[in-house]
């Protein structure tokens, strides 16, 4: 294909790659990302292209392997289009009855047909399955559509289009304004307009700005940047040269975490696949717009999440944050203005462009516009991707998307927005996905991460956890953050073994309140949050551990005690034979008896015992 010069001559490959699909009689989708790899799914690739080219049906079938579908649990997965028709957990050894049944003869194979967990019916079609038929799917349905190491894809899916859109037809300050109005915010933590930042960047003085793609997501189970980059990385590219244009940038930079190498792979091939189209480099679709982006690899701290560190990790220094006296849109970048966006904030931008700053707006709430995506993990049915309008109460994600709680427990609780995010008890699950409202309510929407507990769940574990986290994570640059991180884990240490005082308690809020005021950066503001919202709302729990010096949910190892019921142990012998500590002893068919001075509390009797007679006290 040439290069292109013109906005017909993108128009015109668009036109010609659509007649070329239209010749394809059915297309088969399998899920290519790391997820689905780690599952097999490059060994079910093969296997399938193996049978279309012994089954002579490789001219006639296309095979299109994309990035993440958002069902993760139920990966490797695969849609087979026309129909729709939805297969998981699929096998290398299941590639001859996909081929030689379904694509040839049109026969559905049950057995891979998604179950319901609630009716326990088959499903056949992915637009009838309740994970996915409850979201709102505006970036994410995107995935299936292109290979993301196919530019091709991206401009028969209508790629590019918004950016010849905006360098034919609008100036710099008429994109800025349609983003303004758009109500587009940050998706990467803190929710700042992203119409504001840009018209920022865009008047701060200075020829040389840059525009950077902030893809170092480390919140711990949060995976939707690296989705999105693995699966559409010219959606991400194409946000990013729509807000080069407008704020006046012309270099860009893609920093994306180490511990990514696929979504690395894949920008990298999309910045090379742009050049050579002209879409990238001088003078780009005929215009005067000269614009051209670099991959960087993270420097593997969470820390270099936040913005100035994130620079100085580009500059070649140590990935430390500093005061933003001036704001990055006016020093950012070796000292020159830059706009930051992360991945998903950059995806939304084409959109907006092509179908206008109203489409978007009309989802959502009064402050929060457009979809959000989340990750949503925890004890529930199903977890993954979910994309759902912003505004959408916590209860219908947890419970019609999520398919509620597992193992027959109760919902306890939900933790939003990562390890610097709060923990909302269950009936705070009709407050929305809002930035506002759940900041509000002691929490954030943050990058996305959502983790459901039950009521298996320790709650002052839960936030000791989080510090712990966040203690190994803090560059330690400033005094509030390293040393008020340490002693707020060494008191909540000090609660879950037992040596707690309720006077603890208030000096733990003092601590929380001067770490969130005086910390640097957005690390050490919000670290306090797990503990604060985890107070607000399970302060009893707090007090069990101190005043009885009892765990509620017996996670706390200090403050419980493992003990064999009579009444339901059959002297079977399968704890004793687990333990490998000795600490089980008893005959064949009698009640057996847990030593607790031999007892280490690691719960595995508990889990092998399948008459629940093991229990904790």
């Amino acid at each position: 294909m040439p290069r292109l010069a013109t906005k017909e001559q993108l128009e015109l490959i668009e036109k010609q790659l659509l007649l070329d699909r239209k010749k394809i009689n059915k297309t088969l989708i399998i899920c290519g990302d790391t997820a689905c790899k780690a599952a097999r799914a490059q060994e079910i690739i093969d296997a399938v292209n193996k049978e279309l080219l012994e089954q002579e049906m490789d001219s006639t079938v296309h095979l299109r392997v994309t990035g993440c579908h958002g069902f993760c649990e139920q990966g490797p997965v695969a849609v087979i289009e026309p129909g729709n028709v939805f297969y998981c957990h699929i096998t290398p050894e299941d590639a001859h009855d996909i081929v030689t049944k379904t694509l040839q003869n049109g026969e559905v194979i049950e057995r891979l047909l998604y179950t319901d967990p609630v009716s326990g019916r088959k499903i056949q079609t992915e637009s009838e399955i309740p994970f996915y038929k409850a979201q709102d799917r505006q970036l994410l349905s995107k995935n299936k559509e292109v290979n993301p190491c196919s530019i091709e894809d991206y401009f028969a899916t209508g790629g590019y289009k918004a950016l010849a859109k905006a360098i034919d037809s609008l100036s710099p300050g008429e994109i800025i304004h349609e983003i303004k109005v758009s109500g587009l915010r940050g998706r990467g933590g803190g929710g700042f307009p992203t119409g504001r930042k840009w018209a920022e960047c865009h008047e701060a003085p200075g020829d040389e700005k840059y525009v950077i793609c902030n893809a170092d997501e480390g919140d711990p189970g949060a995976f939707m940047d690296r989705c999105l980059l693995e699966g559409n990385p010219h959606l991400v590219l194409e946000g990013m040269m729509i807000g080069a244009y407008a704020v006046g940038a012309t270099k860009g930079y893609i920093y994306v975490r180490d511990e990514y190498p696929m979504a690395v792979k894949h920008a990298r091939i999309a910045v090379q696949q742009a050049r050579k189209f002209g879409l990238l480099g001088e003078d780009i679709l005929g215009s005067s717009f000269s614009f051209d982006v670099d991959v960087a690899r993270g420097g593997g701290a969470f820390v270099c999440g936040e913005s100035t560190a994130l620079m100085a990790s580009l500059e070649g220094k140590v990935g430390e944050p500093r005061a933003k006296d001036v704001h990055t849109v006016v020093d950012g970048l070796w000292h020159k203005p830059t706009t930051l966006n992360n991945v998903e904030t950059w995806a939304n931008v084409p959109s907006i462009i092509l179908n206008g700053a109203s489409w978007f707006a009309s989802k959502g709430t009064k402050g929060s516009k457009g979809t959000k995506i989340l990750a949503l993990t925890g004890r529930i049915r199903n977890t993954g991707l979910v994309e759902v309008a912003m505004g959408t109460p916590l209860r219908n994600i947890v419970f019609d998307i999520g398919g509620g709680a597992t193992d027959g427990k109760a919902i306890k609780a939900v933790q939003t927005g990562g390890p610097s995010g709060g923990c909302l008890p269950v009936d705070k699950f009709d407050l929305p996905v809002d930035f506002d409202v759940l900041y509000e309510a002691g929490s954030m929407v943050g990058s996305g991460g959502m983790v459901v507990m039950d009521e298996s769940s320790c709650m002052v574990d839960v936030a000791k956890y989080f510090l712990t986290f966040l203690q190994d994570e803090s560059c330690g640059m400033c005094v509030p953050c390293r040393l008020g991180i340490d002693r707020m884990l060494e008191i909540v240490t000090d609660i879950t073994e037992g040596r707690g005082t309720m006077e603890q308690i208030d000096l733990l809020e003092d601590l929380a309140d001067t770490v969130s005021q005086a910390s640097l950066c957005g690390l050490g503001k919000t670290a306090a949050n797990p503990v604060l919202s985890t107070l607000r709302y399970f302060r009893d729990e707090y007090e069990a551990h101190i005043n009885d010096r009892k765990c509620p949910a017996g996670v706390c190892k200090a403050l419980i005690e493992y003990f064999i019921d009579p009444d339901k142990c059959n002297g079977c012998g399968v704890c004793r034979r687990a333990c490998i500590h000795g600490a089980i002893s008893g005959n064949k068919k009698e009640v057996h008896v847990i030593e607790p001075a031999l007892c280490q509390k690691c719960g595995i009797c508990q889990s092998e015992c399948k008459f629940e007679a093991i229990q904790v006290k």
